[in-house]
């Protein structure tokens, strides 16, 4: 299975968990000039921006560290973004990371609330 696909079902199973959790999904691969953030989603009062890494179980290094100082500032830049044209300053914000290990077309999820500021 090629990496691109990998990825799409590592988002799938995210936008999964949170739906089961009671999280509406707002969008998933959002786009702005600073950079993408893979999935946003809102439960009660709170926005939750989410980057999803799916890594084999082989690989040398966990999804979260993937998700560098520099990686979290565009996720920040872009959050902001978002906030903005959909007028949700009145909302608390969270960044998660969503860890997916791959191993033999099996997946398992592990995800990181609150893992950066």
């Amino acid at each position: 299975m090629d990496k691109r696909m990998t990825g799409v079902i590592g988002e799938k199973l995210t936008c999964k968990y949170y739906r089961e959790k009671g999280y509406r999904l707002l969008a998933v691969n959002y786009h702005s000039r600073f950079g993408e953030i893979d999935v946003i989603a809102q439960k009660n009062d709170v926005i939750v921006f989410c980057e999803v890494k799916t890594r084999s179980e082989k690989s040398y290094y966990s999804p979260k560290e993937a998700v560098t100082a520099a990686k979290q500032t565009k996720i920040k830049n872009t959050a902001l973004i978002y906030i903005d044209e959909n007028k949700l300053d009145k909302y608390s914000v969270r960044f998660d990371v969503s860890e997916v290990y791959s191993k033999d077309n099996r997946y398992k999820l592990n995800i990181i609330e609150n893992a950066f500021e």
